[in-house]
């Protein structure tokens, strides 16, 4: 089905992209470090779902189809990418920034989730990787929004608990034990 051939699929498109833009945007940013090539990645995933919007039989699974299509696209950008070697004379002097820690840190903090129930841990994803509301995180899982927040509030003191197990010297400093949203994120 062309959406142009269907104005309401086309108003159903538009207004899915007005509501859910933001969210998906985020979504890309995470897959391409540049903000302007996540962007361009909404946009190309964007193109292609309208194309297929009246395939797509259950509108809640837009976002999940969406995702799927920046990852596809994202890898096949990056397959395309040739990467051209230049023989030099001199090397500059550059120094590169070890991200050993955070990429150590991130390990752990995957290792800990798959210590949650599965319930848990889409609760944990939902609320503070993909920013939803606790209604929204209720309305995704089919939970109700007290369930969405007794779930979180045991699966944060799990991961505190984990993290206190892995590293006895937090248990003496509680306050570094919390399990935040990322930097620059804030929690609803």
């Amino acid at each position: 089905m062309n959406p142009n051939r269907h104005p309401g699929a086309v108003s159903d498109f538009e207004e899915y992209v007005r509501t859910r833009h933001e969210a998906l945007l985020r979504s890309a940013r995470r897959l391409v470090g540049d903000p302007l090539a996540a962007q361009d990645l909404l946009q190309t995933a964007l193109l292609g779902a309208y194309h297929r919007w009246g395939h797509i039989a259950d509108k809640q699974l837009a976002d999940a189809y969406l995702r799927r299509v920046m990852i596809n696209t994202r890898t096949q950008w990056w397959r395309a990418k040739k990467v051209e070697e230049l023989p030099i004379d001199h090397l500059p002097d550059a120094s590169v920034e070890d991200s050993t820690e955070q990429y150590a840190d991130r390990a752990l903090l995957i290792d800990m989730m798959k210590t949650l129930t599965p319930q848990q841990r889409n609760v944990v994803v939902l609320r503070h990787w993909e920013q939803m509301s606790n209604d929204e995180t209720a309305t995704a899982l089919g939970i109700a929004p007290g369930t969405v927040r007794s779930t979180l509030h045991r699966a944060l003191a799990r991961l505190r608990r984990e993290l206190q197990h892995c590293d006895p010297d937090l248990a003496s400093t509680p306050a570094t034990c919390s399990v935040s949203p990322p930097v620059g994120r804030r929690a609803r």
